[in-house]
């Protein structure tokens, strides 16, 4: 046993009312004014191939980016990734998202000033009462998707089918959502506005100077704000996350495929997932072979 030097108190003082409001993330944190304590951190992944899973699926359920992003792959991988975010070469794992592409765009918008006038204003425009022409693109939308999923050689063959069904299951239900009814358009342009300032990250740079780990903290309440508003058109993700029972379903050697059954609005959603062990931990394999190719440097000039 060694002495320890004596911890200074710090002077009590009120928390603050943004402590209040962040308290999931900042407990996970290890408090508001606690140090943290001085303990090997927790090892990523899963000990079996179903927790692999698991885990996710919970850092999922409880809207926390960073939780998911560091649990995802083995933390060796992370100081690449980081550097990869903070070079710019990559957004991992927002990119597992639909449409990661448009989620810089996104944040310029919902920052602005005037946000919720100018977002109203186009929805006015263009969606206002085409209830119809709405549900039109959405059908063609599922069937484009399905096409591009089936086409592109970005995903393997276990993403395809599992992602197909998720494309079936969202289409039906934009096909039926009321995604032409202006006062929920206002309540969700003011959610995502107000939830997106609070980030500071207004555009693609920003997220960049966050870095990985800062960024998706800083991202969470978004992702859950969105989880929200979904909820509000009929499409509870919460409640298909809390719906997954994962089974194993063969393992040989560092090699798993686990079964994968939940519910997307209504809709059975049946999938076979690929994990691996690395360094006697579990991680979904599809995951970690993008984090690897997101984290590999670039190619020589």
């Amino acid at each position: 046993m060694h002495a320890h030097a004596p911890t200074r108190r710090r002077p009590r003082r009120r928390p603050h009312r943004g402590c209040t409001a962040l308290l999931p993330l900042l407990l996970w944190l290890g408090g508001c004014d606690r140090p943290a304590p001085d303990t090997a951190p927790a090892p990523t992944g899963g000990a079996t191939p179903v927790e692999a899973v698991t885990r996710l699926t919970g850092h999922l359920r409880d809207g926390d980016l960073a939780a998911f992003a560091r649990d995802a792959l083995p933390a060796d991988l992370a100081p690449a990734l980081e550097q990869a975010w903070r070079e710019d070469r990559t957004r991992w794992p927002l990119s597992e998202l639909p449409l990661s592409g448009q989620i810089p765009a996104a944040l310029a918008a919902l920052h602005a000033p005037d946000a919720e006038r100018a977002l109203l204003a186009t929805f006015d425009r263009q969606f206002a009462g085409a209830e119809g022409e709405l549900r039109s693109t959405a059908r063609a939308l599922a069937v484009f998707a399905t096409q591009y999923l089936t086409q592109s050689p970005g995903f393997s063959d276990d993403e395809r089918r599992h992602y197909t069904q998720l494309v079936a299951a969202t289409g039906e239900w934009a096909a039926q959502a009321p995604l032409a009814d202006r006062a929920l358009a206002q309540l969700t342009v003011e959610a995502l506005a107000t939830a997106v300032r609070r980030t500071a990250l207004d555009s693609d740079a920003a997220l960049g100077r966050a870095g990985m780990a800062a960024g998706l903290r800083r991202l969470s309440p978004v992702f859950e704000a969105g989880k929200q508003q979904l909820r509000a058109y009929g499409l509870d993700l919460d409640a298909s996350f809390d719906s997954v029972e994962p089974t194993l379903a063969s393992q040989t050697g560092d090699q798993a495929r686990v079964r994968l059954r939940y519910l997307l609005h209504g809709h059975s959603i049946d999938a076979q997932i690929g994990v691996e062990r690395v360094d006697g931990r579990w991680y979904v394999a599809d995951f970690l072979r993008h984090a690897r190719a997101a984290a590999a440097p670039p190619p020589a000039p």
